[in-house]
């Protein structure tokens, strides 16, 4: 990768590297910004996904079946592109960290799975929406990987081959609340943590958004890097305002071996 950053962002990342050397190990809270270099497109953002379809909220999904099937019929069209994605070098850098002992956990607002497929431990790696790689039943519970679930023609509704109730891809949609579990393992993480990087997300969806709050809240160190302006930027040690993949590939030839830094 050219990385193309300026003195500014430079010597930000030089004292951030020199921070994480510090107190290592961090930890990692991760959003759309660091996966759309690897052509998942964004939500929010003027070629998002949100400005192209209406996001499915999880009650009209519950209720309608016109709904279930339009739902159905993207996700037909859209998970084929998904699983063609590959990491790029932001998801290779946090796992070449995390092999280095510099960095812990990643949480992570994204479900594509790129952070394990780059490497990443997957107990290592906190989704706190879900991912779309399992589909799931919301009546009975049971869990497929998405490779051995037969959603049917275009046009049909799937249901649980076991109860015959309705499922689903295992995300959160909007008015779906997170998993308990999950999110209370990140908030805990957070509030034990000396320095989190927060990476390519705009910190804007609650309730994940309140876990680099409760980091701040507990004293950690954080550091954002984002390429646009965050809630977070007044009250961040650092600041970096660039992409992901430029970014992280500059605070690894920082901190780890010259060989390491060859990404593929």
């Amino acid at each position: 990768m050219d990385i193309a950053l300026t003195d500014e962002q430079r010597r930000a990342l030089e004292q951030l590297a020199d921070k994480l050397y510090q107190t290592q190990p961090a930890i990692a809270f991760t959003g759309a910004g660091i996966s759309t270099e690897s052509g998942i497109p964004d939500y929010r953002g003027p070629n998002g996904l949100w400005s192209k379809h209406n996001p499915t909220k999880f009650r009209d999904f519950l209720r309608d079946p016109e709904i279930r099937r339009v739902y159905w019929n993207r996700r037909r069209a859209r998970y084929p592109v998904l699983c063609q994605a590959r990491p790029n070098v932001g998801h290779l850098v946090l796992a070449r960290l995390q092999q280095a002992g510099l960095l812990q956990e990643i949480i992570t607002q994204n479900i594509d799975g790129l952070h394990q497929a780059a490497g990443s431990p997957p107990d290592s790696v906190i989704e706190l929406h879900g991912t779309a790689h399992e589909i799931r039943c919301l009546d009975c519970g049971a869990r497929w990987p998405a490779a051995d679930f037969d959603p049917g023609p275009p046009d049909t509704i799937p249901v649980c081959p076991h109860c015959g109730g309705i499922v689903k891809e295992a995300t959160v949609s909007f008015g779906e609340p997170l998993d308990k579990a999950e999110l209370n393992r990140a908030l805990r993480l957070a509030q034990s943590s000396a320095l989190m990087l927060v990476i390519g997300t705009s910190l804007s969806v609650y309730p994940a958004a309140y876990v680099p709050r409760r980091a701040l809240q507990h004293g950690a160190l954080v550091a954002v890097i984002n390429n646009e302006p965050t809630p977070l930027d007044a009250q961040a040690t650092i600041v970096v305002h660039s992409s992901a993949g430029a970014a992280l590939e500059y605070l690894a030839s920082l901190l780890l071996a010259p060989q390491s830094t060859a990404f593929a």
